[in-house]
């Protein structure tokens, strides 16, 4: 995808998946605004695998559905 979307648009449109934005537009707590999605999906294993490929200069990881009590972060 080549078109800018907004957290929202990226919100509604991939809902409860792991999605890679490029070249993210953030707010001065460094939250995402708004970016280019360059690959999504529901499976993490698949997620990461494919995001391996890609190499932006500046990225950002999203998860965008509610964590379950399984889901472990680590930053």
């Amino acid at each position: 995808m080549d078109k800018v979307l907004t957290i929202a648009e990226i919100e509604s449109q991939f809902d409860s998946e792991w999605v890679l934005v490029e070249d993210p537009q953030t707010n001065e707590a460094l939250e995402v605004q708004s970016g280019k999605v360059l690959y999504h999906s529901k499976n993490r294993d698949e997620f990461d695998r494919k995001a391996l490929e890609f190499h932006p200069k500046r990225f950002a990881v999203l998860f965008t559905g509610q964590p379950s009590e399984e889901m472990e972060f680590v930053l």
